[in-house]
């Protein structure tokens, strides 16, 4: 009957990272790190690593699966790179937080990022992504992002294709990055903008928007290629145009009963994109976090005593001084993460660098 429950929305305005800055979070030790059997090989050489979280343990994606989430998981990434002057390895550690993900499984994601990060060495800039909020660096690790209903474990290669469940897929965006969506089997959904691909197991259409671009059509046409590769090419597919007769594939749609939560999260916005500056300090024997500047941002704003948390809207950086207390420093992602619960940008993707560490994007954000 499990299968039967309707995955329920995370509320971003009443939660907490679990395990994140708790007493669990802050003994993190890297002794602890080393016996993690998932963090083999992790770092070792340049390239994308990524794992799943599976009740509570860390589990590897194969790679043919690298650039496809389910909403219903929370995922850690890692990229690694060699610096050109030095030829040093760095790293870039993202975990994943799905729509539908449970706090316990972003908790856990969460936890494991620090764990990894001490592995590392405290060497990684670790970031935190939400679904369809990601960061212009994540995005480009991906040809393109593909997001599915459900959990990884309900992939559709285990079920015969006379049983496949119907779904709805949104191909969207850009030569930059173009990302396919599974969204809710309504009309409502099907925009002109945009392509759309009914999958309906041994069936498939795709139907063009009138200003869709070629990118998304080009797009729609490799994850077509690629289902039904993955089903023995047995699929047979059609295309429409918006102006054609499309009547296959809206009277489908219109058949389905579907009275899911909404797919996106647009009611998320922030007109106001004056940065604004808090700190973080533990000075006075407990951590206090107040706000000190609105406005533009200088880098003499920052003090290498705390931790600063800048609220850039369309992301927000956690700079942590080289004489933060360790207090402070365990404290911040989580502070960031409450921080943003209160904005009308809760989903925004943080950021974590330390001082002499900045990366370009952060360097961008402040003035000289």
């Amino acid at each position: 009957m499990s299968g039967l429950v309707k995955a329920k929305k995370y509320d971003w305005k009443d939660s907490n990272l679990a395990l994140f800055g708790s007493d669990t979070e802050k003994n993190v030790k890297k002794e602890s790190a080393e016996t993690e059997l998932a963090w083999k090989n992790a770092g070792k050489a340049p390239g994308l690593q990524i794992w799943r979280i599976v009740k509570f343990k860390v589990t590897h994606q194969p790679q043919d699966e690298y650039g496809k989430f389910y909403d219903g998981d929370s995922y850690i990434i890692l990229n690694t790179y060699k610096e050109e002057e030095s030829n040093q390895l760095l790293y870039d550690v993202h975990f994943w937080i799905g729509r539908y993900s449970t706090q316990d499984e972003y908790g856990t994601a969460a936890y494991k990022t620090v764990e990894l990060d001490t592995l590392l060495d405290d060497v990684p800039v670790q970031h935190r992504e939400v679904q369809g909020h990601e960061s212009d660096l994540f995005k480009s690790y991906f040809p393109s992002i593909t997001i599915l209903k459900g959990g990884a474990d309900s992939g559709f290669r285990r079920v015969k294709p006379e049983e496949y469940k119907p779904r709805l897929l949104h191909v969207k965006g850009d030569r930059k990055s173009v990302t396919v969506t599974e969204v809710t089997m309504k009309k409502s959904k099907v925009t002109s903008d945009d392509v759309f691909i009914l999958d309906k197991g041994l069936c498939i259409y795709q139907w063009n928007g009138n200003t869709c671009n070629k990118d998304e059509k080009f797009k729609a046409v490799q994850v077509i290629q690629h289902i039904k590769s993955d089903r023995g090419g047995k699929p047979a597919v059609e295309t429409f145009d918006e102006n054609d007769n499309g009547k296959k594939f809206f009277d489908f749609i219109d058949e389905v009963d579907d009275d899911d939560a909404e797919d996106d999260d647009s009611e998320f916005s922030d007109d106001n994109q004056t940065p604004e500056l808090y700190r973080l300090s533990d000075a006075s024997g407990v951590l206090e976090f107040e706000k000190t500047k609105e406005g533009r941002v200088f880098k003499t704003d920052f003090n290498s005593k705390d931790v600063f948390i800048l609220d850039y809207k369309k992301e927000v950086f956690v700079w942590i001084g080289q004489r933060a207390s360790k207090n402070e420093m365990h404290n911040a992602m989580s502070y960031a993460h409450q921080f943003l619960q209160k904005t009308p940008h809760p989903l925004s993707p943080i950021t974590v660098v330390k001082e002499g560490k900045e990366n370009p994007r952060f360097r961008a954000a402040i003035a000289a």
